[in-house]
């Protein structure tokens, strides 16, 4: 079964074309980073504006390279929630218009759920239930998948996600957008012990994460050296930053997978590609006798293969839209 996926949640404009959930015919991304370098961060409109501009030679392309038509596709997945409306509603409508051409089934998709799924793609055994970390700019959750559609979210970010309190402590810094990836790179010379942080926890709730005291903590940091006149290391504060945030996701995973009895861990998301992250989980499921699966690099950002991995998925359980499909701006995983 061939799935189309199209991918327009947030500054990526991609389109895939992956044959039974698992095997990857073509996948194109059209990024706009270089852009929203300029400002520091996304401009919502104007990663609309480009989505509207690149999705339909995006999607020729993904056509093109998976070597097949339209006519050959069984079904059409798109991301249809959470993100910024006004790019979701790029892809949404431009999948809408392929269904009602072709007749074929849209099939709407969670962005959560296809960054879980992008592991399908690299893991052919691996398969629910299990327990994943799913960690991005937007979200930080820990995820029971019970089956390929069923989730129950055991653990969640009750302000900052992970990846925004990498860009924000980035950005406090000085670095470049986007801010967690300079940030990756800068610990990696830096003393993970050299400047103590708070670990803030979540009164009455083992498994949640709370980021925001620790942002504010190194942007206080920052402005009390600057008035006193005193040299930050910034390796030192990034590794700092970088073993707390991290071992704080660690933990929290640990303990939910400790508590369910799970012995399968995977890590999903924009942010799944950080190295302190990977390492910290590695040692812990090593440490525990835990198996653990993550993306590759190049399956750890937005990607149309995750949307039609999980859009083959959905369409077996019989999830699908008609033309009353709209996007939506936030909506939990487990809808």
């Amino acid at each position: 079964m061939l799935i189309l996926g199209i991918e327009s949640s947030c500054d990526e404009t991609a389109a895939a074309v992956v044959e039974d959930g698992r095997r990857v015919l073509s996948n194109v991304i059209a990024s706009q980073v270089e852009e929203h370098r300029l400002y520091g961060g996304v401009v919502p409109e104007i990663a609309s504006r480009r989505h509207a501009e690149a999705i339909d030679g995006v999607v020729r392309r993904a056509l093109e390279e998976a070597g097949v038509t339209l006519s050959q596709i069984d079904g059409i997945a798109v991301t249809y929630a959470p993100g910024l409306i006004g790019a979701l509603l790029v892809g949404v409508s431009f999948a809408k218009g392929l269904a009602l051409t072709t007749g074929k089934p849209l099939i709407p998709v969670h962005h959560l759920r296809s960054h879980i799924a992008a592991n399908y793609l690299a893991h052919p055994e691996l398969k629910p239930p299990f327990l994943c970390l799913v960690v991005s700019g937007g979200h930080s959750h820990i995820v029971q998948v019970k089956d390929y559609t069923q989730f129950e979210v055991i653990g969640r970010t009750r302000d900052d996600a992970a990846g925004e309190c990498y860009d924000k402590a980035a950005r406090a810094m000085g670095m470049p957008y986007p801010g967690g990836v300079a940030l990756d790179k800068l610990a990696a010379e830096g003393n993970p012990d050299a400047y103590p942080l708070p670990r803030p926890h979540v009164e009455g709730s083992r498994y949640d994460f709370s980021f925001s005291g620790l942002k504010t903590a190194v942007i206080n940091r920052l402005h009390n050296a600057e008035q006193k006149g005193e040299r930050i290391n910034k390796a030192d504060l990034c590794a700092s930053f970088q073993q707390r945030v991290s071992g704080m996701l660690v933990e929290n995973t640990m303990l939910a997978a400790e508590d369910l009895g799970a012995s399968t861990i995977v890590l999903a998301g924009g942010v799944s590609a950080n190295s302190g992250l990977r390492a910290g989980m590695e040692a812990a499921c090593a440490q525990r006798g835990y198996a653990l699966y993550a993306p590759p690099l190049s399956l750890c950002g937005d990607n149309g293969a995750m949307v039609a991995a999980q859009g083959y998925y959905e369409l077996l359980a019989g999830h699908t839209a008609g033309m009353e499909l709209n996007a939506i701006a936030s909506l939990p995983i487990t809808e």
